[in-house]
Parts: C-alpha cells; structure tokens; sequence
C-alpha cells in the first residue's frame, strides 16, 4: 500500500514553494481579468512582480466575514467567481447566508489526499453524514471519495436510528463526518446492541477532537483522523498517521497574520489563517479565514515535507463554529429584528461533555414563555442549528459590544 497520495507530498519545502510561487503570477491574471471582485481589490498590482511571499503578503486581504456583504452587494458571488452560474456544476448556501460555487472538475475541493491520510482507499464503502442540504459539506467527500474510488453511503445528517442500522447491515469500512456524530452513532449501537465494529476508520472535520475523545474511538476500535477545510477553500490542511499537527494542503498557500492585519506573523506565533488558493474557478487571493492557528516548526515525522497547522485556536472575529456550521453576528443580529421586544442579545456557546450548545442571552421587559419559542425558533431558522433562549432583565448583559461569546474549553 503506497504511504502517500503522489509525489507533490515528499518534494523538498524549496521545490514547492518555488512551483506556487511560478503557478501565483498567473494565478493573479486569472483573478484580475476574469473576477470583477479582484480586479478592483488588486487595481494597480503587477502580477508578474509577486514572485515572493514578501510581495504576496503586500496584497490586501479579503476577510470571509465581507462576504456576506459583497454578495448581497454583486450576486452571487460577490464578484469572485470567474465562470458563470450556467458553467458550474453546483452553487451551494452556507449560513450568513455565503454562496459557494462547485466547477465541473474532479474533486474539487482537494479532499482526496486528505482521505487517503486517513486510510481510505480504492474499493472502500465510506459512511458519509456531512449535510447534502444547501451546504456543500456532503458533495466535498462525494468528490474526494470518487476520486480515490471509494464507494459512498450518502446518509447526511440526523436520523441516528436509521444510521446505526444501516452500518449494522451495510458494514462500511470508514466514517466521515463530525466526531460529535460518531460518538452519538457508536453510543447509540452499543445501547442497541447493535454490530457497527466494520467502522475501522475516520475523517472528522467541523469540530474540535478532544484527545479524550480520539482516545473514546480508539477503545472501540476506529482510528480517527482530522482535517480542517471550508465551503470556500476545500481543504486546508490534514492529519496524518503522525498525528502532529495539520500537514498543510499542497493546493494553497497558507500564511498566519496578525489579526485585524495583513502582516505575517514568524513561525509559532498565534494569528489568523490567511489562504491563497490555486482554484481558477474561485480563485481567492489572501483570504482571511477568521480561524486562529499557529505553524509548527519543523517537518512531520511521517515524511510529509508540507509546514503543518496546530490546529483550529479559535476565531479572529466573533463568528464562531457550532456543530460544523459558521455562526455569524449578523445572524444575530437577524434574529433581533424580528422580535423589536428584545433588547440587547448575547449569544454564548458552550460544551456539555463532547456536545457544542447555543444559548441566546435576550433582554426583555418582561418573560414570555412564547415569546422565547418564538425567538428559538427564529434562532433555529436562521443558524440551522438549535439553541435555547433565556429572557434577561435590561441592563444584565455587558454594554461590551461582544454579540457571540464561545467559552468552550478543549483540555
């Protein structure tokens, strides 16, 4: 069984930064000629003089939360794009809402190397539970699977019945998903008594993996890996077998900024990801992901020879994470405007166990239990997700301007 996907993963450090430095200028007529967006945001710039990573860290950033606004500004997608809807093959929404567009290209979103670090192979049956609705979740695996040959159980999200039955009876090699749902679907087999031991294997994306947690899946014999990766983006980086640290994708340029800032921060220090991608369909140019990480130094001990991500920190902004969906202020701030009752409002996630749970802090005049529903389910509605409501007294919340507060803890 070959170790690696190709041989882009062992060329030395020189080598590939010297190929997507050659591949950049290009990159950039690409975007300027084609992408009304960047031909604005990169007025004046001279494709061929970005030959560096100092001058590409010159560049403005363009931050995924301006997205919202630059799509409902130039639909749909913001001027970034460079084909057409009718030319593509799919055009997905994310919360916010964000529209994303799938080319007519065999795995699009890179996710093939990232399923073959996690052991999936040729002839594999991969139990898929990332969302085939509106997000472009369950369409990333379905391309990368068919690009490594792997057959696919396309069951989305929910259902665990349904699911656990389905693995009893179909016996998949591998999961994909997030590990909340693993662990929902293993404990609820074993509460069933239900035979789902044929799970060997794992990618789990859209949430943190505790190592407590691994260690759950590990007892039961799954061996799970991460990759981080976006609905504009693809993959971002991937685990390997060395299990240290994320092996950055050999699709995209990534560098680690200060907040707020486009200045590069030096290797280990904690800043915002910040992705160049090589997509001529989407191709965006230093873009801010809003996601805290750092670069780890030296190689990985699987032979690997791309720099490696720590690992998702948190959020540069206030848009958080719930469940593998992107919660945004905006959202909130949404879900205000419907109910003029409300005051100000305080969004805090937390963790119950392995579990991520949404509460909405409202102040209010006075408790209503229907008026809370109502806000539940405005709340419900607008994040997909679910979330409690608690009706505060005026005045109780902070006057910090903070809409979202995440306090869950990953140790």
């Amino acid at each position: 069984m070959p170790p690696y996907f190709d041989d882009l993963e062992t060329r030395s450090p020189e080598a590939r930064v010297a190929r997507q430095l050659a591949a950049l200028p290009a990159q950039l007529i690409n975007a300027i000629s084609h992408a009304p967006a960047f031909a604005r945001i990169l007025d004046g710039v001279v494709p061929a003089q970005v030959d560096t990573l100092a001058a590409l860290a010159q560049l403005p950033v363009t931050r995924k939360s301006e997205l919202v606004g630059l799509q409902r500004e130039n639909p749909p997608f913001g001027g970034f794009a460079t084909r057409p809807v009718g030319l593509l093959a799919r055009v997905f929404q994310s919360p916010g809402p964000i529209y994303e567009p799938e080319a007519r290209r065999a795995d699009y979103w890179r996710f093939a190397r990232a399923m073959f670090a996690a052991g999936f192979r040729a002839g594999d049956l991969v139990h898929n539970t990332f969302s085939y609705h509106f997000t472009p979740a369950g369409f990333m695996i379905e391309s990368g699977a068919a690009a490594l040959g792997c057959c696919v159980f396309p069951a989305g999200t929910g259902n665990t019945e349904l699911q656990v039955q389905a693995i009893s009876e179909l016996r998949p090699n591998g999961y994909v998903g997030t590990p909340g749902f693993l662990r929902i679907l293993l404990e609820r087999a074993a509460e069933q008594g239900s035979d789902v031991s044929s799970l060997s294997k794992a990618l789990v994306s859209g949430e943190a993996l505790p190592p407590s947690l691994r260690a759950q899946f590990a007892e039961r014999g799954v061996q799970v890996r991460q990759c981080y990766a976006s609905a504009d983006l693809g993959v971002i980086a991937y685990e390997s077998s060395a299990q240290d640290g994320l092996i950055i994708d050999e699709g995209v340029i990534v560098e680690i900024v200060r907040p707020g800032t486009g200045e590069p921060l030096p290797d280990g220090e904690v800043g915002e990801v910040v992705v160049t991608t090589l997509n001529p369909d989407y191709p965006l140019i230093r873009f801010g992901t809003g996601d805290l990480s750092a670069i780890l130094p030296g190689l990985s001990p699987c032979g690997r020879t791309n720099r490696r991500l720590r690992g998702w920190l948190g959020r540069a902004d206030q848009t958080t994470k719930v469940k593998g969906m992107f919660v945004h202020p905006g959202q909130i701030a949404a879900v205000l405007k419907r109910h003029p009752e409300l005051g100000r409002c305080r969004l805090v996630v937390d963790r119950a166990g392995h579990e991520d749970l949404m509460t909405l802090h409202c102040e209010c005049a006075q408790a209503d239990a229907r008026l809370a529903e109502a806000v539940a389910g405005s709340l419900r509605e607008l994040t997909k997700l679910r979330g409690r409501v608690e009706l505060v007294a005026p005045g109780s919340l902070p006057n910090d301007g903070k809409v979202i507060d995440d306090v869950r803890r990953y140790d």
